[in-house]
């Protein structure tokens, strides 16, 4: 799977490119992130774009390196409501 190491992309293009490259997965892939810092605001984003779509869990916490891997899940399927479901 593969490993993105943040360290080397520039910071304008880093969450875009973690999204393009966790939007192409499979469902059960993961990616891993090499950072400088606890991504924090990734992980916020994440949360707000792909509700329960995701695993997140923290290799390494620092205090030079952090390594996180971000699975994807099957997208919920949401209900209309009208069968009680």
């Amino acid at each position: 799977m593969p490993l993105i190491d943040v360290r080397l992309i520039a910071p304008r293009e880093r969450h875009a490119r973690i999204f393009a490259t966790f939007e192409q997965l499979p469902v059960g892939g993961w990616i891993d992130l090499l950072s400088d810092h606890e991504p924090l605001p990734l992980k916020a984003q994440f949360q707000a774009q792909w509700t329960g779509q995701f695993d997140w869990e923290v290799m390494q916490a620092g205090p030079l390196e952090w390594r996180t891997r971000i699975g994807r899940r099957p997208q919920a399927k949401t209900c209309c409501g009208s069968c009680g479901g």
